[in-house]
Formats: structure tokens, sequence, C-alpha cells
């Protein structure tokens, strides 16, 4: 038989074992959202040295955070975050933003994989099938239906709406194009989006202009 003190040793390592593997997550998740934060005020930036600071620091956190949870989706989706910004810091037809495409794509992808209902990756990967022509996995049906669902489960999705309003607006559905465009900017504001007011701006203008004097 067991004796008691090697059954309290295998339930202390159990014990020890659980209480790891917790830490572990919660510190994933603490690092994932510290990544998220960085990007994301790296986009507001307006000089690039302190833009790409923030990308930086938002690529290291990310990568610590998939290191200790590999299937954790919000880390992979800072990883993309950090790694698509930063790549394409400086445009997104530079060689730098070219080469990173595959990497960028490859966290998108497994952020999906691992959260299908992730939101902010869904729009992503909706604006990429958008843009992407077919010879490169673009689909621009897929990619439309995949904004309308982001729009319909967070009708605050700003990206979405100016994405989905472009394309509405390419095919001539003006009206449609700037609904969405409008409520965009009407969130941008009240959220403080230094980063997409501007292209909201410009966006609003544009499918005004285009209207029909009356």
């Amino acid at each position: 038989m067991l004796s008691i003190r090697w059954i309290v040793v295998v339930m202390l390592a159990a014990l020890s074992l659980d209480l790891g593997i917790a830490w572990a997550e919660e510190s994933s998740r603490q690092l994932s959202a510290q990544a998220q934060e960085e990007c994301d005020l790296g986009r507001r930036a307006q000089e690039r040295s302190t833009r790409l600071a923030h990308f930086e620091k938002s690529q290291k956190l990310a990568e610590r955070a998939v290191a200790l949870d590999g299937q954790l989706a919000d880390a992979h989706f800072a990883l993309f975050c950090s790694l698509g910004e930063r790549s394409r810091i400086d445009g997104e037809k530079t060689p730098a933003a070219v080469f990173g495409f595959v990497s960028v794509m490859r966290e998108l992808d497994r952020t999906l994989e691992l959260n299908p209902d992730h939101l902010d990756a869904l729009s992503s990967k909706g604006a990429f099938l958008i843009k992407l022509p077919a010879l490169l996995g673009g689909d621009t049906k897929k990619g439309e239906e995949m904004l309308r669902r982001v729009i319909q489960r967070d009708p605050r999705s700003i990206s979405a709406r100016l994405t989905l309003a472009k394309t509405y607006a390419a095919r001539g559905k003006n009206a449609e194009a700037l609904t969405l465009a409008t409520d965009a900017l009407k969130f941008a504001q009240a959220d403080g989006r230094a980063d997409l007011i501007p292209e909201a701006e410009a966006t609003v203008s544009e499918l005004r202009s285009r209207r029909p004097a009356s």
C-alpha cells in the first residue's frame, strides 16, 4: 500500500502542476492584453519613432504570450497586430510589408482557428479577402459576409464599417456606403479613435461629393 507520505507528495505535485498551468494562462492573457494595448497605442501615435516603439514592444509581449500559451487566440491576434502594423509602417507596398505578409496572415489565420468568432480577427480577415486579388486568395463575397457578420454582432465596429462602405461605393451603392461611413465616423469620434477619424472623415467626404445636386 502507498504510504500516507507518498500520497501527500503526489497530491502536492498535482496541485503544483495545476497552479502552474493556471498561472501561465493568466500571465499569457495579461501579456496579450498589454500587447494589444501597445499595438493600439502605436496605431494612434503620430510620430513614426513612437509608433515603431509601440509596435516593437507589442511584438515582444505577444511573442511571450504565445510562448506561454499557444492556444490563446488573443495572443496570436496581438502578434498579428504588431507584426502587421510594424511591417507596413512605411506603407503597404514596401518590401517589409510584402515579405512580412506570410507571417502576418499565419497569425491571423491561427487566431481564427482557435476562436472562429473572434470579431477583430474576422474584421481583419474580411478586409484582406476584399483587398487581395483572387490569385492571392482574395474573395470579395466571403469578405463582405464576414464584415456584415462583425457589424451585426458589434454595431460599433468602425473598421468593418469603413471597409464595407468602400466596397459598396466601388459597386455604386453610394447610399448604403454613406450610411456605413457616417456611422463609422460618429463612433470613431465618440471613442476618440484618432487613428481612424481621418479615414472616416475622408470616406464620408468622398461619398457625399458623389451625391447628385438637388
